[in-house]
């Protein structure tokens, strides 16, 4: 943990009368502070990421074309929790946009392996800057403790994937998009 001593809770509560009463009724509401902090990250990497074919599922390609971290388009589907038949017109906008491009997988000449063009790898390197960025500012309440408490949200995510493992993220993503979207339109 860290030398300096966090900040009081009350410290960290809005000033305002209404933001006040509703940061105590939901202090211990872990949903609620969940939910927060995914809608506010939603939100920031939608905007840099919005102009990528594909949004946030076509920046998950370049990423892991990028990477070198799927070995052909099936193992992407299944790294990424993208459907097959969504990945390949995915990676068609973005083979279109200049941002990957097949290859012949040297193990199986049937097999395409999705690489990222040098426009790929500088958009990745570039938008994951960005992301870094949002994600430092959403954590910067921690100072020093960012660290531990990102340690301990991986133990917990591992978990929970044990325990209910997701076989399609983009799902969920969308899932909690659209909760989102009929939550404002009832407010």
């Amino acid at each position: 943990m860290s030398d300096t001593a966090a900040p009081a809770p009350s410290d960290a509560r809005p000033r305002d009368g209404a933001g006040r009463i509703a940061a105590e009724l939901l202090k211990d509401d872990f949903g609620w502070a969940l939910g927060v902090i995914m809608r506010r990250y939603l939100r920031a990497a939608e905007e840099i990421v919005n102009d990528v074919p594909g949004g946030p599922r076509g920046y998950q390609v370049v990423a892991s074309a990028s990477q070198n971290l799927a070995t052909n388009q099936g193992a992407m589907a299944a790294q990424l929790g993208i459907d097959r038949t969504v990945l390949t017109y995915l990676i068609d906008d973005l083979e279109a946009a200049g941002l990957v491009s097949r290859q012949p997988d040297p193990a199986d000449r049937r097999s395409r392996r999705v690489v990222a063009t040098e426009a790929g790898k500088a958009l990745w390197q570039d938008r994951q800057a960005a992301l870094a960025s949002a994600e430092a500012e959403i954590l910067s309440v921690l100072g020093r403790d960012e660290p531990a408490f990102k340690e301990l949200l991986q133990r917990v995510a591992i978990h929970a994937d044990r325990l209910d493992p997701m076989h399609n993220a983009c799902q969920a993503v969308e899932e909690m998009q659209e909760q989102e979207t009929r939550r404002r339109r009832r407010h």
